[in-house]
């Protein structure tokens, strides 16, 4: 039998984190939530909710993954797939089924969910993510062939093939670390059209132009800096 883990970066989704948790799929062992210096509900939500919650106070994206996939290595038996989901309720966590699917059918190594315009509620992404969603995929198909065409962080890897990249970004630069370092360790992977609606509460990346900025430097520090290696 698949075993599947979640993790779930939260900071301040005290009123989005109870809604995330009970829509995942029952098929998943253990959902982690990683409390990101959350300064409201986030925690008692989470553990009312049937989460393993842990904490992790040095803020940033890639603090949080990294903390539960450290969680995650120290357990007698860890899982065949991890993934990673928001805890904003901007996606469908139902679809979770969907994300898998390649991976326990197919054998494929990686999955994204892929925030397609069709399925995208109007104003779920800003136009500052569309853009430097678009930017970036077309860097890495210049530079490295990629098919990519998302950078959503709803996505779902095997656990092994995880801990092969070394993932090491704190903050914003996680998901496209992530898919750059697939293709350098020529990973298979694939994309999975997923529905994407307006998250609850503001986001603290795009929703602000300082976080915007730091993201779209982060992201192509590392895309450019791949494609000189």
């Amino acid at each position: 039998m698949t075993d599947i883990k979640v993790i779930i970066p939260a900071f301040n989704e005290g009123e989005s984190i109870a809604k995330v948790i009970a829509e995942i799929p029952d098929c998943v062992s253990e959902i982690i939530v990683v409390n990101n210096h959350s300064t409201d509900q986030t925690v008692e939500n989470a553990s009312k909710a049937g989460a393993t919650v842990l904490t992790e106070n040095r803020k940033g994206y890639g603090y949080a993954c990294l903390c539960g996939m450290d969680y995650v290595a120290k357990q007698s038996k860890t899982p065949n797939i991890i993934v990673f989901i928001d805890g904003d309720y901007s996606d469908y966590p139902e679809e979770l089924s969907k994300i898998v699917k390649p991976i326990v059918e197919d054998g494929v190594d990686f999955v994204v969910g892929a925030r397609v315009s069709a399925l995208r509620e109007p104003g779920s992404m800003t136009p500052q993510q569309i853009f430097g969603n678009k930017l970036a995929t077309f860097l890495m198909k210049l530079f490295f062939r990629a098919t990519f065409t998302d950078l959503g962080p709803f996505r779902a890897i095997k656990y092994d093939k995880l801990l092969t990249l070394e993932m090491e970004d704190k903050t914003y630069g996680w998901t496209v670390e992530m898919q750059l370092k697939a293709l350098k360790r020529k990973l298979t992977y694939t994309e999975v059209p997923v529905r994407y609606k307006k998250r609850i509460g503001m986001s603290k990346v795009s929703g602000t132009v300082k976080g915007s900025i730091f993201a779209g430097i982060k992201i192509l520090g590392w895309i450019f800096k791949y494609s000189i290696k």
